[in-house]
């Protein structure tokens, strides 16, 4: 089993399928995988094979490495097209994520103000109002739905809390007001597979309900530590978003 276990507090630039240029902001530790979800198709593997013996990098680290790499891509004249948080876990669990992004937009408008501040998160901490408030600052609040059934987001995306209810995630979602990015990863397994009607129809009303301003589907990318799993075909991906897209909801599929 191949994962990757990213540097933080600062990676790349990488390119992304779906955002472009990115330099990744990790806020996770370096040395290890934190994260409010053990889904079975991380890159990064299952949360108990890299527990962390590093801390999270501090606000003031955060900055004062976002600050060097921004210095250093505008005197190469590479500057990226998007800042995106990502990483090894959940960015938005981080103690002093809403003060972080505050940090990154002023970065980002002095050094690259045609960038875009992204955040991939898995939706588990928009209940708080501190994160909500702070994901409407950013650009593209991108929020994970891989489903609404809660047996295959129990077997799938496996949250770390009792306490996640689909049905709140969704609530929450719906309070954005559009101002959100709807990510879905559909794929194949052995005892898994939400790439069929059973799966796609009701998680496609949802999506209307919540009335995002973008749907992103994608599949399997890389290796995943669960090996049995599988991609979803470009037929099928292009199927699911030509649902969306009649919807009238902008989409785009990753292959």
């Amino acid at each position: 089993m191949s994962t990757i276990i990213y540097p933080s507090p600062i990676f790349g630039p990488v390119h992304s399928r779906r955002l472009g240029i990115s330099l990744g902001i990790n806020l996770m530790p370096a040395d290890g995988k934190i994260c409010t979800f053990d889904c079975i198709y991380c890159e990064c593997g299952f949360n108990k094979d890299f527990r962390p013996h590093l801390p999270r990098p501090t606000r003031e680290e955060v900055a004062k490495a976002l600050e060097k790499q921004l210095t250093l891509m505008v005197e190469q004249e590479k500057l990226p097209d998007v800042l995106t948080f990502a990483g090894n876990g959940e960015p938005t669990a981080h103690p002093d994520f809403a003060e972080i992004i505050s940090d990154t937009i002023r970065l980002r408008n002095q050094y690259c103000p045609n960038a875009k501040v992204s955040v991939l998160s898995n939706a588990t901490m928009i209940h708080k109002k501190k994160v909500f408030d702070a994901l409407l600052l950013v650009d593209n609040n991108i929020q994970k739905l891989d489903t609404i059934d809660p047996i295959y987001i129990n077997k799938v995306d496996r949250p770390t809390s009792g306490n996640y209810h689909v049905e709140d995630v969704i609530r929450h979602l719906k309070e954005f007001n559009g101002h959100v990015i709807i990510q879905t990863m559909f794929m194949k397994g052995e005892d898994v597979d939400n790439t069929g009607d059973q799966y796609v129809q009701p998680w496609l009303e949802t999506v209307k309900d919540i009335k995002p301003q973008q749907v992103m589907i994608y599949t399997i990318d890389r290796e995943t530590p669960d090996s049995h799993l599988r991609k979803a075909t470009h037929e099928e991906l292009d199927s699911i978003r030509d649902r969306v897209l009649a919807c009238g909801i902008p989409c785009t599929a990753s292959y």
